[in-house]
């Protein structure tokens, strides 16, 4: 399942890496919006397989950023 940016803004760090378990609402990453912190939480359990962008990056809504399987 893709991993998507929810608002434009730029991309601060992973919470999880290529291998790692998560569970549901476990979050993925952290995103910076607006001078606020958003969270990008899984919506299924699985692992992270990919991760498509490199912190610091400012990515649009609905980018990609990591793949969970």
């Amino acid at each position: 399942m893709e991993i998507k940016s929810r608002v434009p803004g730029k991309l601060v760090r992973y919470e999880k890496q290529v291998g790692d378990a998560v569970k549901v609402k476990d979050v993925i990453a952290v995103m910076e919006a607006m001078k606020m912190k958003q969270l990008v939480p899984s919506p299924i359990d699985g692992v992270v397989k990919e991760i498509l962008v490199e912190p610091g990056t400012r990515v649009p809504a609905g980018k990609v950023l990591a793949i969970v399987e």
